[in-house]
């Protein structure tokens, strides 16, 4: 089994910045893609951004030169460099990791943690 354990969300300013960061653990685990995903209150979730083990990433259209999302394998970690925010950025953002426990494959999801832009 996985865990993801997210930190880094709080209160911001429009036009301020965050840094999201969101660390792996248990057992026998090996992470390929890790990511982030986001739900605003009365919307479904959506992905954010993504990055495999090989650095590759892809973003939302919406956070595209805003947004940075890095990696660091040795610690089975993941961080979103939020920049210049605005209030339709606000909510849940949720870490997410696809991978394998033993030879089992699994997603995993943290518990999320709360983003809001003040306007």
């Amino acid at each position: 089994q996985v865990q993801l354990v997210e930190s880094g969300g709080g209160l911001v300013q429009a036009g301020g910045s965050l840094r999201l960061a969101c660390a792996a653990s248990g057992s026998m685990f090996r992470l390929s893609f890790m990511g982030w995903y986001r739900q605003a209150p009365g919307k479904e979730r959506e992905l954010v951004a993504r990055i495999s083990n090989s650095g590759s990433t892809n973003y939302a259209e919406s956070v595209k030169g805003r947004f940075t999302i890095s990696r660091d394998n040795a610690k089975n970690a993941v961080y979103l460099q939020m920049n210049s925010l605005r209030s339709e950025d606000t909510a849940v953002y949720y870490c997410n990791a696809d991978g394998l426990t033993g030879l089992r494959p699994g997603t995993y999801w943290g518990q999320g943690t709360q983003v809001t832009v003040s306007s």
